[in-house]
């Protein structure tokens, strides 16, 4: 048996207990890629709620400052963005081994449907340090009362995400933050 042979068997009962008796299902087909984005593997995320501490990410804390560029492009989005609907689900930025991009996510506190498409560098440390369940959700490109509204809208302790749920959840299609009005919240 080759070294690739003797792994792969190792590899599969770690991601099968790595799960913990939770449903694993095959991701849908991705989207056909938009001209200028690149194709991102998606491994099977496992079907549920989980409790994560939440915090938000606009331009101004992006990486690069300013700007909308997201990790994961893909033929969803081409940058940070989204509308909440599962149609068109919004950013998440984290640690790609705590969600692998393209995994869909509902914040019922928000009812907003959410994607991992980018790279969080808190998230990724915390993730790498401890497992510590952290996810950053855009909130929009710019805007006087962006920043206050990310510090606002960060709940003190964890809250539930259903990760691939099904497009059926409520939506309030009311965007977190309006940058014309400086509304912060739905």
């Amino acid at each position: 048996m080759t070294r690739s042979g003797r792994l792969l068997p190792a590899l599969v009962l770690l991601l099968l207990t790595a799960g913990c008796a939770t449903v694993v299902r095959p991701p849908a087909p991705a989207p056909s890629g938009a001209a200028g984005t690149t194709s991102v593997p998606v491994v099977p995320a496992a079907h549920g709620t989980v409790d994560v501490y939440v915090t938000f990410y606009g331009g101004p804390d992006n990486d690069p400052p300013g700007s909308t560029d997201i990790a994961y492009p893909n033929g969803r989005h081409g940058s940070a963005g989204g509308t909440g609907t599962y149609a068109d689900p919004i950013t998440l930025a984290t640690d790609p081994r705590e969600l692998p991009p393209g995994t869909v996510v509902y914040a019922p506190q928000w009812q907003k449907y959410f994607v991992m498409e980018d790279d969080c560098e808190d998230c990724i440390t915390e993730w790498g340090a401890s497992r510590r369940p952290h996810v950053d959700l855009w909130l929009g490109a710019a805007g006087n009362g962006l920043l206050a509204c990310e510090e606002k809208l960060t709940p003190a302790g964890r809250v539930p995400l259903e990760i691939n749920p099904p497009a059926d959840r409520p939506v309030d299609p009311a965007p977190l933050y309006d940058p014309a009005t400086g509304r912060c919240g739905s």
